[in-house]
């Protein structure tokens, strides 16, 4: 193995195992806190599909097997997410639940700071009320090609 071999993030998270666990506590926190009432309310009864998408799409976004492309085809996150009110107070409520389970999961605290503000990138992306701000950026580029070396 050379010294300079880039590690994907879904190999820092621990794989699929890591990945899973990450998304188990992301939603059961989602329907823990109170704080994330609003968010919750648009998630169907039953979070296992919203788990599994979630769990598939984060594969491939950080480096792993693109599991959600080779199922659904392309993300297109903005437009899956259109039918459902993203307001900046879910998006919030979204980013302390995934805040939350990134603190308990990522013991590297450089590394968790790049996967929270990789997430609040994609989160406000997703911002789809009238206070949504200007969306330039292409979100549907995997994570792994951002900057974040593995250390």
């Amino acid at each position: 193995m050379s010294a300079n071999m880039t590690i994907t993030p879904y190999e820092v998270l621990g794989g699929e195992a890591g990945i899973r666990n990450l998304v188990t506590r992301f939603y059961a926190l989602m329907d823990e806190l109170p704080e994330a009432h609003a968010v919750r309310q648009i998630h169907p009864e039953s979070l296992a599909g919203s788990a599994e998408s979630l769990f598939e799409f984060l594969s491939g976004w950080f480096g792993g097997p693109a599991l959600y492309i080779e199922k659904k085809g392309h993300p297109r996150l903005r437009m899956r997410h259109a039918p459902y009110e993203v307001s900046p107070a879910r998006r919030d409520q979204w980013m302390l639940c995934m805040t939350q389970a990134l603190t308990e999961q990522v013991p590297d605290p450089a590394f968790r700071a790049w996967l929270i503000e990789t997430f609040a990138k994609m989160a406000e992306h997703l911002v789809n009320t009238s206070e949504a701000p200007e969306c330039h950026a292409d979100m549907t580029k995997t994570a792994k090609n951002d900057s974040h070396d593995g250390s």
